[in-house]
């Protein structure tokens, strides 16, 4: 990475924090009047990089001697790589592939491949492969979200992603999953401060895992100290108009993807009911052509017929089964982990609010701005400009990936309606003159 230093987050895409000027600064020197009676940091505090580069920076070098190169073929060559968002040069690669069963006396459970290709400093070989199970991306995702609580952590597939789905080992289902952990570590390495985390370096290159568990990791733990946020004792008055108007529009987008994930759900069950029908439907034109010598061509029409309309939507319902729902999925667990980051944002806010009206309420004459109180606004401002930045990602993440779904769901249904279409008009030529 030119120009950065290694392990170190990069500057994100952001229009900048905003300060609370709603709010009265009981602390604001006579030198800031002409500011009235807003709050008026100091400028240090204002600098969105220098809050990241002085509370997300994170140490180099991870114990990876016991790691091992991924094999020699390159994954390059079976990556297809998305259009950067940023337009900058990726330096980090990862995919998730060759699921495979593992039966133990205490338990059964499935292993995935995650291989890495990185050209970044502070990863100590250019390729890695490790296998992770489930639990082992949980853990990943608990670890991005202590440590770094001012970001928007991707979601994981649910424990169980398919509803109805009883074998969670099946075919189906492992690679319904797979892809999921696939495009979860994907978003974190697309990411321009999560894919830095030291925790999410470990993932990907510690041959045993389990032993960074145990650890507990307690110098990486620390690193997220200075942005901890506060889960209780503090109320807030108000949220600023901007996450407000962020709020409201998550509810609305979470409630309308909730109504069509189960409109979905329904249709896609009764396709396969109907689907039930039609393959009891068809032979029975064929079973009735054996008895009628003199209908048996165009009987025999109507069953192939319904048998090609059979195949086409069976692969109709699996595209919207593999395809389709999990998309709607992914995004209403993306809504409520954003609005999780905000109700921690609106936390430290609260704390800050709080930490202000107890100074103003001490009759010194204009003492100086405690520390914990500037510390508590960094963070404030920290989550401010984190938040709006990754809501900013997140959007661009959003518009390309439903014009893609919708536009795949589109002509999908267009093939199936096209390949009925065609069974029928090709029957209809074969069918003698009445």
């Amino acid at each position: 990475m030119s120009g950065a230093a290694p392990g170190a987050p990069k500057p994100l895409p952001s229009s900048g924090p905003k300060s609370l000027r709603e709010m009265p600064h009981p602390l604001a020197t006579s030198s800031s009047e002409e500011m009235g009676p807003a709050l008026s940091p100091s400028p240090d505090l204002l600098l969105p990089r220098g809050i990241a580069d002085k509370d997300l920076s994170l140490p180099n070098g991870t114990p990876v001697d016991t790691s091992s190169p991924a094999s020699s073929s390159s994954l390059l060559n079976r990556l297809q790589l998305d259009d950067d968002l940023d337009g900058e040069t990726r330096d980090l690669f990862v995919t998730v592939d060759d699921p495979k069963k593992h039966v133990c006396t205490m338990e059964t459970y499935i292993t995935y491949r995650v291989t890495t290709k990185t050209t970044r400093a502070e990863f100590d070989l250019p390729e890695y492969s490790v296998r992770r199970r489930y639990q082992d991306f949980d853990w990943l995702r608990n670890k991005l979200e202590e440590s770094q609580p001012t970001h928007l952590i991707p979601p994981l597939p649910e424990k169980f992603v398919v509803k109805g789905v009883v074998d969670r080992f099946s075919e189906e289902f492992v690679e319904t999953r797979r892809k999921a952990l696939d495009k979860f570590l994907k978003r974190i390495t697309d990411h321009p401060v999560l894919s830095f985390n030291e925790h999410f370096n470990v993932f990907l290159t510690a041959k045993d895992l389990n032993a960074y568990k145990k650890q507990g990791m307690a110098l990486l733990s620390k690193m997220g100290e200075s942005v901890k946020y506060v889960t209780g004792g503090y109320k807030l008055r108000s949220r600023p108009l901007e996450f407000a108007a962020i709020g409201e529009y998550l509810d609305t987008f979470s409630l309308k993807l909730g109504t069509i994930d189960r409109i979905a759900q329904r249709i896609i069950k009764e396709q396969l009911e109907y689907l039930v029908e039609l393959r009891e439907y068809g032979p029975v034109y064929s079973t009735w052509g054996g008895l009628e010598v003199e209908l048996s061509e165009p009987l025999e029409g109507v069953s192939a017929c319904i048998g090609n309309c059979c195949t086409a939507l069976e692969e109709l319902s699996e595209d919207m089964t593999e395809d389709f729902l999990p998309v709607l999925r992914e995004y209403i667990l993306y809504s409520e982990s954003m609005k999780n980051v905000l109700k921690r944002r609106d936390q430290v806010q609260a704390e800050y609010e709080a930490k202000l009206e107890a100074v103003a309420l001490k009759k010194e004459d204009r003492p100086k701005v405690p520390t914990d109180v500037e510390k508590c606004q960094d963070r404030v401002e920290c989550f401010n400009a984190d938040l709006k930045a990754d809501m900013e990602r997140w959007q661009n993440n959003k518009r390309q990936d439903f014009r893609q779904l919708l536009m795949g769901m589109a002509d999908k249904n267009i093939q199936y309606y096209e390949k009925c279409l065609t069974a029928w008009e090709a029957g209809g030529k074969d069918r003698p003159p009445h």
